[in-house]
């Protein structure tokens, strides 16, 4: 109590009483407000009865077929989240939050020069990050070359996780050695030897001997007990275009997978008791820009698995979940790059806020091509920020008690569980790979997912929204390829939810690079500039997504004055922009006009009308598939052959 506070109090004075003389608000006077929002805006048409839940227009479905309602309150029943610190974990995995030591600041490295990665690597531990996360092999640093890469840091201080593919045995025996020959006793080792052989797995179609994994974990259970042999990584689900859910899901499979594999005995496993095996697992999950469900899905990751260990009669601290979050691959986009800055701070922000106990900010360019000094900087400096400027690991468990995010923790749970079931039921992880039962189901959510990005209801800001035509290209080092060859149809693809977008700008591009031009549509602007502003600067907007010019007739006095500025454009493609007033008055004259002057196409921009005005061969319009028009326009002007979808 503060002395002012003190002295109120002891003088006889009563608390501020923030609401009094305020009428406490009920839920049905919050529906009576969304109806009135409703209707202005049109989702409910003036005449329309008014329904008993006028909020349900309001939800939203994710790519999990979860709703998402408007409104969260007490009301919305979901399982105890418990203490931090105890079972099941869903507010952490330590009892003290991280007060005094924040997350793990890691920083990943897949420069194939060893010197680079070694300049890079210090400074990025004398800038402020704890651990490093090293890609090694084909598509990194040599095995051969991780003592050069590694040299001048302090094993016993900076954990180490490697990142080897199917050569993750060769890998870690040479980190091993070398912390061995710079003196580091075993038990001060700290990191993860990288070991995952599910993700070889999922990756190239083609499960590798699973003999060193087992070598490892034993291994590291006698004497390196400070550093975790197996990941468990959610990435390759991730980045195939899965859910949250199916993330989650795949990975307490491949978690169980794991468990079998360590628990049995020797030879076929390693012999360990169950707290042992689980405490030798590292999960990896992708954080995204939707922070609320990054959030949720970090803490039903704890909570299933804290489930699977509890079956497996696991004591309650080993039933914790070693989490490393990673900034998203698939959001990460090459137009525009200057954006992944915004969308890694929110997703790191969700990882922190999530509980995570590893972050890894991926830099801004790192869909581009091998990160520059400032993209590293910029991405470790992410972090720095959070910790020490926000002090977002100084609360426990920041967004618990929140009703929308506790419920949405449960709804991904639950998901994601019933996911879990399907691959046990399949015979688990290895054999649901190999039935293809795996690929099919994250292709189809793709397939769901590329929907809404061609009708651009999940916006990808810069590239589907606010495309720049001028903007100057980033230029990098080419990054190597994955180094995962895939040998099976059930192999999983790497996406980007941007691909499509920026295949039909770099066709544009291209087709500047050899004619001169690029690939344009004519706006016709009908009647004032207050008439077909807000429609002619929405089609520019879906056209410039494309890379496809828009050159317009502004205000125009007469059909000539149209007609002229049509010719001057030197395209055969129009799109109309105006009011519906005006449209009624002029649209089927315009298009009967402009295609005597030699247009082949005509669009409309607004609402589809069945029937078209008479000359108007389709519509541009808010939930269109915008992919289609712009391939179409690409085909039409032959520079399709560079932006097959």
């Amino acid at each position: 109590m503060t002395a002012s506070q003190h002295s109120a109090s002891s003088s006889g004075r009563s608390e501020l009483a923030l609401m009094e003389g305020f009428e406490v608000p009920t839920h049905e006077q919050w529906q009576q407000q969304v109806e009135k929002v409703l209707r202005k805006s049109g989702l409910l048409a003036e005449g329309t009865p008014t329904p008993a839940a006028p909020e349900t227009l309001l939800a939203a479905t994710t790519h999990d077929g979860i709703t998402v309602q408007p409104l969260y309150t007490a009301g919305h029943d979901s399982p105890e989240a418990g203490y931090p610190g105890s079972a099941p974990f869903v507010r952490g995995s330590r009892p003290d939050g991280r007060v005094t030591e924040g997350w793990d600041i890691r920083q990943r490295h897949t420069d194939p020069d060893a010197t680079v990665t070694n300049r890079e690597i210090l400074a990025d531990l004398s800038g402020g990050a704890a651990s490093v996360w090293l890609r090694l092999g084909p598509s990194g640093v040599a095995v051969n070359d991780l003592a050069d890469a590694l040299h001048g840091v302090h094993l016993d201080m900076a954990g180490v996780v490697l990142e080897a593919g199917e050569r993750f045995g060769e890998a870690a025996e040479t980190l091993l050695k070398l912390a061995a020959e710079n003196g580091v006793q075993p038990s001060s080792l700290r990191g993860n030897l990288g070991a995952d052989p599910i993700s070889v797995h999922a990756r190239t179609g083609q499960a590798p001997d699973n003999a060193p994994a087992i070598d490892l974990a034993r291994r590291c259970a006698e004497s390196y007990t400070g550093v975790h042999a197996i990941t468990v990584d959610g990435l390759p689900y991730h980045d195939a275009g899965g859910s949250d859910t199916e993330e989650l899901g795949c990975t307490m499979a491949a978690g169980v997978t794991y468990l079998r594999l360590l628990t049995a005995p020797a030879p076929a496993g390693a012999g360990l008791d169950i707290d042992t095996a689980a405490g030798l697992l590292e999960f990896r999950y992708a954080a995204t820009v939707d922070q609320f469900l990054t959030i949720a899905k970090l803490r039903a990751a704890r909570r299933m698995w804290e489930r699977v260990l509890r079956a497996c009669g696991a004591s309650e601290h080993a039933r914790a979940q070693a989490q490393h979050a990673v900034t998203s691959s698939a959001m990460l986009t090459q137009r525009d790059p200057w954006v992944n800055m915004l969308r890694t701070t929110i997703a790191a922000f969700a990882a922190g806020a999530g509980g995570a106990q590893a972050v890894t900010v991926q830099p801004f360019d790192a869909a581009i091509g091998l990160p520059d000094g400032f993209s590293r900087r910029m991405a470790r400096n992410t972090q720095s920020l959070l910790l020490e400027e926000s002090h977002l690991a100084q609360v426990i468990d920041p967004a618990g008690g929140s009703y929308y995010v506790e419920q949405l923790t449960d709804d991904l749970a639950r998901t994601g569980w019933e996911w879990f079931q399907r691959i046990e039921a399949a015979g688990g992880m290895s054999a649901a790979l190999d039935s293809g039962l795996v690929a099919d189901k994250l292709a189809a959510t793709w397939s769901q997912r590329q929907e809404s990005i061609a009708d651009r209801s999940d916006p990808i800001t810069g590239v589907s929204e606010f495309p720049d035509l001028d903007e100057t290209p980033l230029r990098r080092e080419p990054a190597p390829e994955s180094g995962d060859e895939p040998t099976a149809r059930t192999a999983l693809p790497r996406h980007r939810y941007a691909e499509d977008y920026e295949r039909l700008r770099d066709a544009a591009d291209r087709h500047l690079a050899d004619s001169g031009r690029r690939p344009r549509v004519f706006l016709a602007t009908l009647g004032s500039l207050a008439a077909y502003n807000a429609r002619a600067s929405f089609a520019r907007n879906l056209f410039a997504a494309g890379g496809i010019e828009t050159p317009e007739a502004g205000v125009t006095e007469s059909t000539r004055d149209l007609v002229d500025a049509f010719t001057e454009a030197e395209t055969s493609l129009v799109c109309l922009c105006s009011s519906d007033k005006v449209y009624a008055e002029r649209a089927e004259a315009a298009a009967e006009t402009l295609k005597q002057a030699g247009a082949s196409v005509v669009l409309l921009a607004g609402a589809p009308q069945d029937p078209p005005p008479a000359g108007v061969d389709g519509f541009v319009h808010k939930g269109g598939n915008a992919l289609e028009i712009l391939a179409d326009i690409h085909h039409r002007w032959g520079s399709a052959n560079g932006a097959k979808q």
